[in-house]
């Protein structure tokens, strides 16, 4: 494949850029970029992450998207995708999330691993990723949208940093000698009412086959994993949307529960 003009890759971005910065959902990128060029997506990501770092933000880790076969059959591609964790992204166990920030906000439950050593070369399989993470936690992904209704094509998420907006980690941390990332049940509630069920198995048969599909995925573009890095697995279960005043709860076995809410004014 090859990238799309220069040119159109800096427009997708400010694009995209000039919508995160008014809350206002922009039109798909897809009309500069095209649907399925891999390459230029990305570059319009990386042309936006340069931007968000620019401005002080602070790359903390990596979350995975596309994991579910059903979800890559819609966009009608064949892999996951990925886009950056930011530092301002990151909230703790309980937090209030400002509504302010988000445009067209849904969340899913996923699990969070953080290294504890680096993957930088050689073969990376399900055994070495493991080996390589110090610790997993439940975790709630905000997924955000700046295309407005949600009219996303492959190119145009990727290019959106994998509609990725805030996440949100547990507060129990457990090690992978005790807990099977794909034998995990979940369960999430959003006002008390189960909204989405599922298990490690459905995130493309195991979360450490995505955490090393996305470790492979970092060496070939020269950004390797390293330790300390969050990863975020990709959800287990179907999304649902967050509304003002909205409060979300997941339960994943071996992990616990992690909680958030959202704010009830955008101020």
């Amino acid at each position: 494949m090859t990238t799309g003009p220069t040119a159109s890759v800096a427009d997708a971005a400010q694009r995209l850029l000039a919508a995160a910065a008014t809350c206002i959902p922009c039109a798909p990128v897809r009309d500069l970029i095209g649907t399925d060029d891999v390459m230029a997506a990305y570059a319009v990501q990386q042309q936006v992450a340069k931007h968000r770092v620019a401005d002080g933000a602070r790359v903390v880790g990596r979350k995975i998207g596309l994991t579910s076969t059903a979800v890559q059959a819609q966009l009608g591609v064949d892999q996951p995708d990925f886009g950056m964790l930011f530092d301002d992204m990151a909230y703790t166990d309980g937090a209030t999330l400002p509504l302010g920030r988000l445009l067209q906000p849904k969340v899913e439950a996923e699990i969070a691993f953080v290294l504890g050593a680096d993957l930088v070369e050689g073969p990376v399989d399900v055994a070495r990723v493991r080996d390589a993470v110090d610790h997993a936690t439940a975790a709630l992904e905000i997924v955000d949208s700046r295309i407005a209704d949600w009219d996303i094509t492959f190119g145009d998420t990727v290019a959106d940093n994998g509609s990725s907006g805030l996440f949100v980690l547990g507060s129990e941390r457990v090690a992978l000698d005790v807990f099977v990332p794909m034998l995990a049940e979940m369960s999430m509630s959003l006002d008390g009412e189960v909204v989405s069920t599922g298990t490690g198995a459905d995130c493309l048969g195991d979360p450490l086959l995505a955490l090393a599909w996305l470790a492979a995925k970092a060496c070939e573009i020269g950004d390797p994993l390293r330790a300390g890095d969050i990863v975020l697995s990709g959800a287990l279960g179907r999304m649902a949307p967050l509304v003002a005043g909205s409060a979300v709860t997941a339960h994943i076995t071996g992990l616990g529960t992690v909680s958030a809410a959202v704010s009830a004014a955008v101020a």
